[in-house]
C-alpha cells in the first residue's frame, strides 16, 4: 500500500510539473529572453554605437536576471547589420538593423524592409545649447547631479547614462557617463509612449482622429462584441479593459507581443476584456501598440509613411534631431517602447510640451489644451494619458509634491529609469536617462534633483536683485 502510495504522489507530481510546463510554456519565456536581447543588442549597437559587451551586461542581463542572463550568447555581423542571439544554446532571434527605422526582429512573415533613410540633422542655428556639454557651476545643482549619478556602496545600481536640464529654453547644466555623449542616442523604452501621444495629438489636430471616437479594431468588428465599445481615450488612459498583462517577467502577455510577434497590435487586439472598459486603469503596452496601428493606417505608407509624417509634422518642427522610430514586423510604430534619441531632443520634447504644443518658431504642433488632457489623472491614479502626472490624489502624486516636485509637473516615463520631467510653472525641463535597478529606478534621486534644480535657479534669481539694491 505505502509502494502504491508513493507511485501516486509520484505520478501526482509529474502531472504537476507538466501542468505547469503546458500552462507557463517556460520555453517561450527564453525565446522572449532571446529576441529581448537581439533587439537591444541590435540597436544599442547599430542605433546608438555602443559597444554591444557593454550593453549585454548593462542592459540586457540586469533584465533576464543574475544568473539566467549568463546564458544569452550573440554574435554581431557588421556586414549585414544584424544581431543573432541565442539562450541556453537553444532558443534563438536574430534582429536585422535598417538606417533611419532601426532594428526589427526577423521573422517569416513580417513586412518587406522599408527603404534606408538619413536622421534628421542638429538644428542650425539655435540657441537652445551650445556644440559641447553645458557644465553648470552651481554648487545646488552639482549637488542634486551628483546624487543621481553616484554609486553608493550596498545599494542598488543606478548606471545613470545622462541628465539635461533645460530652463527658461536653454540648456543650464549637462552630465554624460563615460562613453556617452551630447549626440549619444538612448533607448527610450516607455517614454515612446509620449511620442505616441503627440503623434495622436497631431492627428486630433487636423482633425483625422477624435479622442472619444471608437477604435474599430477589426478583431472587435462582430455585432456585439463589447470591445467594439473601446475609444481612443480609453487606450491612451490605459482603461481599456483588455486583458494584455505587462511585467517585468518573460511569462507575460506583453512580453510575448513584442518579442515573439510580429503583429503585436493584432495579438493585443485578440485578447478578451478582463473588466468593463474605463472601470479601471491597468497599463499595458497592448493599449499603445493597438493606437499605434491606428495612426499608421490613418497616416497610411507603412513604416516609411509614418516616419514622413512623424518628421514633416513633429520631428522637423520641433527640432529633434537624431530620432529614430523602430517598427515591428508588420510595420507599425513600436510606440510602446523604442525610440532612440540623443537627451538634448528629449528636452526638445520635454519643451513643446512645456510649450503647450507650440514650437520653437511658433508653429502650433499640438492642439490647444492637449497637454493639460494629456496630464490630466486618469480615474484618481498618477497617470494621465501617455504621460505620468501629478495631478490627482495618488499616493505617489502627493509624495512627489511633497518632496519638491511641484504639482503642475508631470513626466515620461520608461522601465529602469528613462524620464522626461516637465513643470510649467518652473519654466523647467529635466530628462534622466539610465539603467537603474532599484525598485523606483532612482525617482527619489531625481525628484532631489528637481527640487535642488528649482532652488538654485530661484536664489539665481534673487542675488542680481539684492546687489542691485545694496547699491541703490
Amino acid at each position: 500500500m505505502a509502494k502504491r502510495i508513493v507511485k501516486w504522489v509520484g505520478a501526482a507530481a509529474l502531472i504537476g510539473v507538466i501542468s505547469v510546463a503546458v500552462i507557463c510554456r517556460p520555453d517561450r519565456a527564453a525565446h522572449v529572453a532571446a529576441g529581448m536581447a537581439a533587439h537591444n543588442l541590435c540597436s544599442a549597437t547599430f542605433v546608438a554605437g555602443l559597444d554591444p559587451e557593454t550593453t549585454l551586461n548593462e542592459l540586457v542581463r540586469p533584465i533576464i536576471g543574475k544568473h539566467l542572463g549568463r546564458l544569452v550568447r550573440y554574435r554581431v555581423d557588421g556586414v549585414n547589420r544584424r544581431v543573432e542571439t541565442t539562450f541556453a544554446g537553444i532558443f534563438h532571434a536574430t534582429a536585422d538593423f535598417t538606417p533611419g527605422y532601426g532594428c526589427r526582429l526577423e521573422y517569416a512573415n513580417s513586412a518587406p524592409t522599408p527603404q534606408p533613410r538619413a536622421l534628421l540633422p542638429e538644428p542650425v542655428a539655435d540657441d537652445f545649447a551650445p556644440a559641447g556639454p553645458v557644465v553648470s557651476n552651481d554648487p545646488i545643482i552639482i549637488a542634486g547631479l551628483n546624487r543621481v549619478f553616484d554609486e553608493q556602496a550596498g545599494q542598488p545600481i543606478k548606471d545613470v547614462k545622462a541628465i539635461v536640464v533645460v530652463k527658461n529654453g536653454h540648456v543650464i547644466a549637462e552630465r554624460y557617463a563615460p562613453g556617452f555623449g551630447v549626440q549619444t542616442p538612448l533607448l527610450s523604452y516607455s517614454v515612446a509612449k509620449s511620442f505616441t501621444n503627440a503623434l495622436l495629438g497631431i492627428l486630433v489636430r487636423q482633425g483625422h482622429l477624435r479622442v472619444d471616437q471608437s477604435v474599430n479594431a477589426p478583431e472587435w468588428a462582430a455585432a456585439g462584441d463589447p470591445r467594439g465599445h473601446i475609444t481612443i481615450e480609453d487606450l491612451m488612459r490605459m482603461r481599456s479593459g483588455l486583458d494584455v498583462e505587462e511585467s517585468a517577467s518573460g511569462f507575460s502577455p506583453v512580453a510575448r507581443m513584442e518579442y515573439l510577434k510580429d503583429d503585436m497590435a493584432g495579438y493585443a487586439a485578440r485578447n478578451p476584456l478582463r473588466r468593463p472598459i474605463g472601470s479601471e486603469w491597468d497599463y499595458t503596452s497592448g493599449n499603445t501598440l493597438i493606437l499605434d496601428r491606428l495612426l499608421g493606417q490613418t497616416v497610411g505608407g507603412g513604416a516609411a509613411g509614418m516616419r514622413s509624417f512623424a518628421e514633416r509634422e513633429l520631428l522637423g518642427p520641433a527640432r529633434l534631431s537624431g530620432v529614430t522610430m523602430e517598427f515591428d514586423g508588420s510595420g507599425v510604430f513600436f510606440g510602446s517602447s523604442y525610440v532612440y534619441a540623443p537627451a538634448r531632443s528629449y528636452a526638445r520634447f520635454g519643451e513643446l510640451y512645456l510649450n503647450d504644443g507650440i514650437a520653437p518658431n511658433g508653429q502650433r504642433i499640438l492642439p490647444q489644451g492637449w497637454v493639460d488632457w494629456s496630464r490630466r489623472s486618469t480615474l484618481g491614479t498618477t497617470y494621465g494619458a501617455g504621460f505620468w502626472t501629478n495631478d490627482g490624489p495618488s499616493e505617489s502624486a502627493a509624495w512627489r509634491v511633497a518632496h519638491g516636485f511641484p504639482k503642475d509637473g508631470f513626466f515620461a516615463s520608461g522601465f529602469l529609469g528613462q524620464r522626461i520631467y516637465v513643470i510649467p510653472s518652473e519654466q523647467l525641463v529635466i530628462v534622466r536617462f539610465g539603467y537603474s535597478q532599484d525598485d523606483d529606478f532612482g525617482i527619489q534621486d531625481d525628484v532631489a534633483l528637481i527640487a535642488a534644480v528649482i532652488r538654485a535657479t530661484h536664489a539665481s534669481v534673487k542675488e542680481p536683485l539684492a546687489q542691485k539694491s545694496q547699491s541703490s
